[in-house]
């Protein structure tokens, strides 16, 4: 990867050797292999341990999740917030592993509207709930940097199934403890 990072650099018309470049290319390397973790992870292991019988059957929501991800199509930073709710079904899961959960998908190369639908349906595989809600704000560098060049926009997408889908009263109460 490092011999890789180096030709992008003199492609651009710098040169890899000089003294703030020299090391650059193990930098980069280290930053892409964490900011790409998520690729050697999966929901279950996740998770781990961190289910629990339910002892309750009323809506969890973990709002406010720090999200950092990198656009795959330039490769950019998108970033903003994931509010996370689930209704329990037979199960409950440790509140950490919820935005455990959101990294381990957001630290791939994504689209948000992808990331948002992989955490609602992880959920769903490993804790079979009445029902969930996921809506991720963020702003991408992609649109604010380039292409577009608009630095006050913000996307929002949401995936909702079970009960979040079918009763617009659960629908209605999760956005509103999300200040939506």
């Amino acid at each position: 990867m490092q011999d890789a990072i180096r030709q992008l650099i003199r492609a651009i018309g710098e040169d890899p050797e000089r003294e703030g470049l020299a090391e650059t290319p193990m930098r980069v390397e280290e930053s892409l292999r964490f900011l790409t973790g998520g690729y050697g992870q999966e929901p279950r292991e996740v998770i781990g341990r961190g289910v629990f019988r339910a002892e309750c059957d009323e809506m969890v929501v973990v709002k406010d999740i720090e999200v950092y991800s990198l656009c795959e199509h330039h490769m950019l930073p998108f970033f903003g917030k994931a509010h996370v709710g689930y209704i329990p079904g037979n199960y409950i899961v440790g509140l950490s592993k919820v935005a455990r959960l959101v990294d381990m998908f957001a630290r791939r190369l994504q689209v948000q509207e992808r990331l948002t639908t992989q955490i609602a349906e992880a959920l769903e595989e490993c804790l079979s709930p009445k029902g969930v809600g996921v809506v991720i704000e963020a702003e991408h560098l992609c649109m604010m940097m380039r292409g577009a060049q608009k630095q006050n926009t913000t996307t929002v997408t949401s995936c909702v199934r079970g009960r979040f889908r079918s009763d617009e009263r659960t629908r209605s109460e999760f956005l509103r403890l999300i200040g939506k």
